[in-house]
């Protein structure tokens, strides 16, 4: 599901595993916290969002090629910068967590996503016009391989698909129930927070998936050409 070998020490393989375990670890404390407020959903978010927006600064400097550092650099600026207003204490309320975590999943989801689906529709007119097939060289060319466009379009749609679901919860949404005689009551916020949680693990599978998955020899030039002739 990504890229083909390069020379560098780092590639997206280890970005990917990486944001994998923060995510892994973020739907791991919201699985088995018994509470779920505003407080430990923003304490959990802040966490996840500070680390992956590390992950994605460094994947600018170790991993990318210049031509495909600005994706990362957006993901990294927008990621730390919600992570540090969700561990502000005043933030830490209802509505805190509801316009961060939405805020922050519509604008990084459609950043990444765009930069995906910009490289798929991209990618083979860049092969015919350089006449080379990125990566093939030695040297990464200025286009993400379609694999790494690929999974950067389905992680993006999942935040957008976040931020979504998140809109059409109610804040202030609270239905009282009785287990065994015991009240409950399920809020708005508990859904919100279980949702993000749910959020985490499915870019937990998906990348830890992508981070594992064999890499697949990249076509020639030729066949580059020759498939995008095809499909004209």
């Amino acid at each position: 599901m990504t890229s083909a070998p390069s020379s560098r020490a780092f590639d997206v393989r280890h970005v990917q595993l990486a944001r994998a375990a923060f995510a892994a670890i973020a739907a791991v404390m919201i699985t088995f916290s018994p509470d779920h407020s505003a407080i430990v959903g923003l304490s959990v978010f802040s966490g996840f969002a500070i680390a992956t927006g590390l992950v994605h600064l460094l994947a600018a400097w170790l991993v990318y090629p210049a031509g495909l550092r600005w994706p990362s650099l957006l993901l990294g600026i927008v990621s730390l910068v919600a992570g540090m207003a969700g561990g502000v204490t005043p933030v830490r309320t209802v509505a805190g967590f509801f316009v961060v975590v939405i805020v922050w999943a519509g604008i990084s989801g459609i950043i990444e996503g765009v930069a995906g689906v910009r490289a798929l529709r991209g990618d083979r007119s860049a092969v015919v016009s350089s006449g080379v097939a990125p990566w093939t060289d030695g040297t990464p060319a200025s286009v993400m391989p379609r694999s790494d466009a690929r999974d950067a379009a389905v992680i993006g749609g999942l935040g957008v698909v976040l931020a979504v679901a998140l809109l059409f919860i109610q804040p202030g949404y609270a239905l009282a129930y009785a287990v065994e005689d015991v009240q409950e009551t399920l809020t708005g916020i508990i859904i919100a927070v279980g949702v993000f949680g749910g959020y985490a693990a499915i870019v937990a599978v998906y990348l830890g998936i992508a981070g594992f998955s064999p890499r697949t020899p990249v076509a020639s030039a030729e066949q580059a050409v020759a498939e995008t002739k095809d499909h004209a």
